[in-house]
């Protein structure tokens, strides 16, 4: 009797739902939730003054994904102004387009775009305002423009004796800090600081280190306040519920930017005109060389004149890579790149110009033309690499 007890207990939890199974985690895994989020952390304070918002598509609030604009505006916040990064408050420019100051339908505020005139918001754009939020989903790279947009932010706010709050949103790649620290020789709008391709920090911990390093011109200090996300650390899997740009549409694609951004500063296509953008490699050129094929074309808000647009690509197809690779080594991915390198029948024409910028330096090209192997490109990145692993860890707001 006791046998036949235990195997029909045995066969129920096998048949049991995966729900119900689910249901038996450990109690101590709780739900992230963002600062936006946490209304009742901030909502007083910034009641009856006059607001600045720097929002797009990602800054949303609660289950229903409201914008964070239009659910403050719902509730007697005083928004004066929205300011816009890349991509535009509404997030449907498409990349490196630039974006004009504009009126937002749906709210009637004007837009100040931060990706069109200028990267700065002027003393006459910030006038009248008592504070400014930052609220904007970042993806944990250099070379990601929204953590250059907080930079200028910052500096305006502390050159015009504004306080900035951030509500602060988990980073998806927040286990990973690799690559080689940028020299500031090279420093651009895709990489401003001396910071490795993925920092492994959120934009607030990212806010508290512009000012502890005294990044910020004449090393002014911007009056921050952070509002956190509860219960999220660095090593936690976060699935962004808003694409954060119109070429980061899928889980998959913002897992694998890190590695193959660096792409973007060669002549290959790296899926720009697909609807899988960042899961895929190729060339024309590389016909016979890789069975793989995809053609990019002109998509309106995504990619309206992308690299070898029209053209059959051949190449790699990483749309089901096990990412949790990347996730166990917390480390960029240079295999690919080498791979592909010596793949390309023109090698004389393999890296543009834009490359250097993403790379942060000369020596990465100069690498891998003089066929230096990806345990040797790692070696050179050191001791900078663990010095920034020491600097960052006094910003840390989450283990």
């Amino acid at each position: 009797m006791r046998s036949i007890l235990i195997l029909t207990f045995l066969i129920y939890t096998a048949l049991a739902p995966v729900s119900a199974q689910t249901n038996t985690r450990p109690a101590t895994s709780k739900k992230i939730i963002c600062g936006a989020d946490q209304t009742e952390l901030y909502i007083n304070y910034i009641k009856g003054k006059n607001i600045g918002m720097v929002v797009n598509q990602t800054s949303v609030i609660g289950k229903r994904r409201m914008v964070s604009v239009d659910s403050l505006l719902k509730r007697g916040i005083d928004i004066k102004k929205i300011f816009g990064p890349e991509h535009g408050f509404r997030g449907n420019a498409s990349n490196g387009a630039a974006v004009n100051d504009s009126t937002d339908p749906a709210t009637n505020l004007p837009v100040i775009s931060l990706y069109g005139k200028h990267y700065k918001p002027t003393p006459d754009d910030l006038k009248g305002l008592d504070l400014v939020i930052f609220d904007i989903q970042d993806v944990g790279a250099r070379f990601y423009t929204y953590i250059s947009t907080l930079h200028y932010v910052m500096e305006a706010c502390a050159e015009n004796n504004i306080e900035l709050m951030v509500l602060d949103r988990p980073n998806p790649n927040g286990y990973s800090v690799d690559g080689p620290v940028l020299d500031t020789a090279y420093k651009s709008f895709v990489g401003m600081h001396p910071i490795p391709i993925t920092h492994g920090m959120t934009i607030g911990e990212y806010a508290q280190m512009i000012n502890g390093e005294g990044w910020l011109q004449n090393r002014v200090k911007c009056k921050l306040k952070i509002i956190k996300v509860a219960n999220y650390t660095h090593t936690s899997p976060y699935v962004l519920p808003v694409n954060p740009s119109p070429n980061l549409n899928t889980n998959q694609s913002i897992l694998l930017y890190p590695s193959l951004c660096l792409f973007e500063g060669t002549t290959l296509s790296l899926g720009r005109g697909t609807y899988f953008p960042f899961q895929v490699v190729g060339h024309p050129a590389l016909k016979g060389k890789y069975s793989y094929s995809f053609t990019p074309v002109s998509i309106p808000g995504m990619s309206e004149d992308p690299p070898q647009k029209n053209q059959v690509c051949y190449g790699i197809n990483l749309k089901n890579y096990n990412t949790q690779i990347i996730r166990k080594s917390g480390k960029i991915n240079l295999a690919w790149l080498i791979e592909m390198y010596k793949a390309y029948p023109d090698k004389a024409h393999f890296f543009n110009a834009y490359f250097t910028k993403l790379a942060g330096n000369e020596t990465l090209r100069k690498q891998i033309e003089a066929g230096k192997t990806e345990q040797q490109i790692r070696q050179s990145w050191e001791p900078a690499l663990s010095r920034f692993k020491q600097i960052r860890r006094k910003y840390l707001l989450y283990q």
